[in-house]
Order: C-alpha cells, then sequence, then structure tokens
C-alpha cells in the first residue's frame, strides 16, 4: 500500500488567516426560526437578527449576509436546507460541533445560560478566534449522501422491528405464552406465518404432530427442529386464554404481525435500492473488497465515511471520529485512559460492526481480537481495538483508491496457510 504522503492524496483544506471582509457570521439553527450574528476583527457583533425557516427566510438571510459582506457561517450542523443554501450561494461553511459550542461559551461567562442569539455570537467569534483549528464544510457528493440516508433509514427500520418484536414478545406472554420460542426469530416469515395461522389457545388446541407437519412442508420451512419436536414444546407451555377473550387478544396479535410485516418488506425494499446505489459509486470497489463487507455493511461504511478526502487528512483523524482511539486525560502525574463518548456515534456503529464481522473471516483480524481479550478486554473494547486497526489500512485504501489486497497486507501474511496463500 501507498505512503500516506504520496501525491495523489488530497490536501487538507484550510480557511485563510484572516476573514475576508474582517467579518465572520455565526448562525444558530432552531426547528422554525434560526438566529444570525455577526462580528467584526475585533469580536463586536455589529449585527444580529432572525430568519424563519421558510423560502423566503433563507433569501432574507443571504441579503443579510451580503449586506455585511460576511462571507463565512459558522453553524452546528453539517446539513439541511439552510447548509444547502449556503453553499450554494458561495459561502463558505464552517461545521462547529455542539459539545464544542457548550464548552466554548464558558469562555464568556460561568452562568451556562443558553440563548440563540448568543450562541450565534459565540459561533461567530469563535469562526474568528480560532480559524487555524477550524476546516470549511466540504460536502459529499449527492449520491454518497442518498446512499447515507438510506442506509440510517433501513438502521432505523430495523430498529422499529426489534421493538416491535419486543412488544409482540412481550403481549405474546399473556395471550400466547407457547409460541415463545418456538422458532428462533419472533420476527421470522414462519413465525409470523404460525401467529397469522394459530392466533388462539382453540387453534394451537387443534394441532397434532401431524398436522403441525403437513402445515410446515407448506410453508417450506427448512428449519431442523421436527414436528414432534415442536409439538412437544406447545404442550410443555402454559396456556393461553381461551374463548372470547382469546379472540380479542388475537386482534392485537394481528396488529403486531401486521406491523412487522410490514417493516420486513419495507427493509427489503430499502437494501434493493441501497445495493443499486452501491453498485452505480464510484468507491464501491474499495469497500466491496474488505472482508465479509458484503454490500449493505459496505454501503454504510462508504456512506459513514464519505468520499471527501479533505476531510481526513491522516488515519488518526478518520479513528479519532470514529471513536474507535480512547481519550487521554493528563494533569502533573494523574493519566485516565477513557471511552471517547464525543465522536460519530453513526461512524463508530458501521465500523464496529464491520470489524466484529470480520474477526471470522480474516485471521489477522481474528488474532488482533483474541489478544485483546487476552489482556481482559471486554468484548466491545476488543472490538473497538480491532476497528482501529481496520481503519488504517481503509484510509489507506480510501485515499488510494485501490481495494483491499490481502496479498499486500503485510501484517496477514503471517497468519496465512500455504493454501491460502496459493490462492
Amino acid at each position: 500500500m501507498k505512503s500516506a504522503n504520496t501525491p495523489t492524496h488530497e490536501q487538507t483544506l484550510c480557511l485563510p488567516e484572516e476573514p475576508p471582509g474582517d467579518v465572520t457570521a455565526g448562525l444558530d439553527w432552531a426547528r422554525d426560526d434560526h438566529a444570525v450574528s455577526v462580528v467584526d476583527h475585533r469580536g463586536r457583533e455589529i449585527d444580529r437578527c432572525m430568519i424563519e425557516h421558510t423560502a423566503e427566510g433563507l433569501r432574507a438571510l443571504l441579503t443579510f449576509l451580503a449586506r455585511n459582506n460576511a462571507t463565512e457561517v459558522a453553524i452546528e450542523r453539517p446539513d439541511g436546507p439552510v447548509i444547502d443554501t449556503l453553499l450554494d450561494a458561495g459561502i463558505t461553511v464552517v461545521v462547529i460541533s455542539p459539545n464544542q459550542v457548550k464548552n466554548i461559551r464558558r469562555r464568556y461567562g460561568s452562568s451556562g445560560n443558553k440563548d440563540d442569539r448568543f450562541d450565534a455570537f459565540v459561533l461567530a467569534d469563535t469562526l474568528r478566534t480560532d480559524r487555524a483549528r477550524l476546516r470549511p464544510l466540504v460536502p459529499d457528493r449527492d449520491d454518497t449522501i442518498a446512499l447515507r440516508r438510506a442506509c440510517r433509514a433501513r438502521k432505523d427500520l430495523i430498529a422499529h422491528r426489534i421493538a416491535t418484536g419486543n412488544q409482540l414478545r412481550a403481549h405474546l406472554r399473556n395471550a400466547l405464552p407457547a409460541t415463545i420460542g418456538l422458532f428462533k426469530d419472533i420476527d421470522s416469515d414462519i413465525a409470523l406465518s404460525f401467529l397469522e395461522r394459530f392466533d388462539t389457545q382453540d387453534k394451537l388446541d387443534w394441532l397434532t404432530p401431524t398436522r403441525l407437519g403437513t402445515w410446515l412442508r407448506k410453508q417450506g420451512y427448512s428449519g431442523r427442529t421436527s414436528s414432534t419436536v415442536l409439538h412437544t414444546k406447545i404442550l410443555a407451555a402454559p396456556r393461553g386464554p381461551e374463548g372470547d377473550f382469546a379472540t380479542a387478544l388475537a386482534t392485537i396479535t394481528a396488529s403486531h404481525v401486521a406491523v412487522l410485516r410490514t417493516l420486513q418488506a419495507q427493509t427489503r425494499t430499502l437494501e434493493k435500492h441501497i445495493d443499486q446505489q452501491l453498485t452505480t459509486h464510484p468507491d464501491a470497489h474499495i469497500f466491496t473488497s474488505l472482508p465479509r463487507s458484503g454490500r449493505v455493511r459496505a454501503a454504510r461504511l462508504l456512506a459513514e465515511i464519505g468520499d471527501c478526502r479533505s476531510r481526513f487528512p491522516t488515519p488518526e483523524a478518520l479513528i479519532c471520529l470514529a471513536g474507535a482511539a480512547p481519550s487521554t486525560r493528563q494533569s502533573g502525574r494523574i493519566r485516565v485512559v477513557g471511552f471517547r463518548w464525543s465522536c460519530d456515534k453513526q461512524l463508530r456503529d458501521a465500523v464496529t460492526d464491520f470489524a466484529a464481522d470480520s474477526i471470522k473471516a480474516n485471521p489477522w483480524a481474528a488474532h488482533l481480537y483474541q489478544q485483546a481479550r487476552t489482556r481482559g478486554h471486554d468484548h466491545p473494547h476488543a472490538v473497538r481495538i480491532l476497528a482501529r486497526a481496520w481503519l488504517t489500512i481503509i484510509w489507506h485504501c480510501w485515499q488510494d483508491h485501490v481495494p483491499y489486497n490481502p496479498s499486500k497486507h503485510r501484517a496477514l501474511q503471517p497468519y496465512l496457510t500455504p493454501e491460502n496463500k496459493a490462492a
């Protein structure tokens, strides 16, 4: 793999030493309206206003900035209609995270009060004073942003499906205990089909091993558990209500099942859409080459890392944003190394998900993970250690626009068998 200093890497974008026009602006984002502040080169607020979150309000924002010759705006979030409006107008946008703003606010007073107009001033003044540590926002390509939103939407649907499955399980403990644990997953196709057909204790009582076996064959059941074993589980479980009360509870069961069916269908639709988006993305070959990355996992990694190479000038920048590096605090002889809470949670989830599964296909990854466990780290910590190592490799591949090649991964070679090396 190429060195991090090869000329193929894009240079980091920096702000000019002095703001154009000697003014900087800050915008505090809210749902319905936004506070805007403009400060001069001495840190004095020279103008402020409130704009509504409407098309007319965004046009007024551009007019306000032009009137004050402000071409740089600090803001707390990196996307949305306001960001699009500013970038389309050629205005430099600098993102300062809410955590940073919370800490910087202490410069201006110890009360800790929160006020949108004051935060807009803090953002503008921070853009004036901390220019060397800030970077202008360079947005990802539209196809990368669309892929990111599709991946996050799929993740949200899965979270809803898990929550609905838990609600269904809690309901069945009282309505139909025999169906809990009958199949591996309560939201699997076979489990939902079973609940649609046998939604009361009376219908379960009708079953025999032969009748259950016949029904399972019609459903194309591929599980290894025989109908006799499944029927024994049904008989051994506590009985549910019968009669009219059971029928009333079955209506609730049907509602949960219908929601799960819908979530499953929409998740599959999104996965097909994600697969199509990934196929046409120019960086797809980098992330699909990683071990056990698959399609959806590769898409998540690509989407969360993005396509703007200048955003991460070093592997450490990517590692820290992903929360894979510990946070170190030192004062005198006291040194504390702890979990990094401030990071991109979506990126960390995507990277740790990949790293945790990579140990099944990559012996180098499995060795690093096992070493961490041997040192006494729990599973999440060991996965983060492995994720940190993987991010260095991913960064080099990403910066050089090349796929991951196991034969060029030197650290992997000692763990490969002769057969794998030959392949």
